[in-house]
């Protein structure tokens, strides 16, 4: 009779250490996945076997009439189980890693663009904060702005003139280039106002506007497609005509994405070019 009630206890004392072990356990999980957003939503195949272990364990501690040998198992997928949890916490810290290092880089735009696709657990308000800066670093840059009053003569031959009276177009060439802007069509818009302050306009094109991030709507002269190969510098000309050119000052200025990336003034005159 002392013998079974020793072994009862023992029993006993055996289930009781194990339901303190899987509580622990259960608590680490808790501790993980209660307020971690990156856990949330559908579940991964690591969670549905610490759900599965879980519920195998609660059906053997509970069970009255569980054996030594339940008890054994039991305590076998405890030990999986904390495996398990050592596991999912690891990842834990590595999307908390990620995070942290999205932080830091916020400067570095390039990548920005990579965190903000590939960062799964970057919140809704982060992810178009940081679309809206990856918009605006892509913006090209416009350089080496040269802006060329040409006269086109009957034999077909072109030459630069020094007489307003004389010119038949202004060639319009600049260089374009963005270091994260991702290879494909672009479009840049030039915008060309007279001496007389009016935007020299295309018939073709009749009113057309520009939205621009700084100024609202503006008439455009002409828009310039461009097909841009990613890390390059792309060289562009294009020629602007109209019926008569003025005396004065021509500026000239280059859109991209609604920034003004670049401008440049031509002065022609009567006896002369300058500018």
């Amino acid at each position: 009779m002392q013998v079974a009630q020793t072994q009862s206890e023992n029993y006993m004392t055996q289930r009781d250490s194990l339901k303190l072990l899987y509580d622990d356990a259960e608590m680490r999980l808790d501790s993980i996945t209660g307020n971690n957003n990156s856990l949330q939503g559908e579940k991964s195949t690591l969670q549905k076997q610490i759900d599965a272990n879980k519920s195998e364990i609660r059906r053997i501690l509970s069970d009255k009439n569980a054996t030594a040998a339940d008890l054994k198992r039991a305590k076998s997928m405890i030990a999986d189980l904390n495996n398990q949890i050592a596991s999912l916490e690891a990842e834990v810290s590595r999307l908390t890693g990620e995070n942290q290092e999205l932080s830091a880089n916020n400067t570095q735009l390039s990548s920005e663009k990579q965190v903000l696709e590939q960062n799964l657990t970057t919140s809704t308000t982060e992810k178009e904060a940081l679309a809206a800066t990856v918009d605006v670093g892509s913006t090209f840059s416009a350089s080496n702005i040269q802006i060329t009053p040409v006269n086109e003569k009957k034999s077909g031959k072109e030459k630069t003139t020094s007489s307003a009276k004389r010119v038949d177009k202004l060639v319009v060439s600049f260089d374009v280039e963005n270091r994260i802007a991702r290879s494909g069509p672009a479009d840049m818009y030039i915008m060309v106002t007279a001496p007389d302050g009016k935007v020299v306009s295309d018939p073709a094109l009749g009113s057309a506007t520009l939205t621009t991030r700084a100024d609202g709507d503006k008439p455009y002269t002409a828009k310039v497609p461009v097909e841009y190969e990613q890390g390059t510098r792309k060289q562009l000309s294009f020629p602007i005509r109209q019926e008569d050119f003025q005396r004065g000052d021509y500026k000239i200025e280059i859109y991209h994405n609604g920034f003004k990336i670049g401008e440049g003034i031509r002065t022609l005159k009567k006896g002369g070019l300058f500018g």
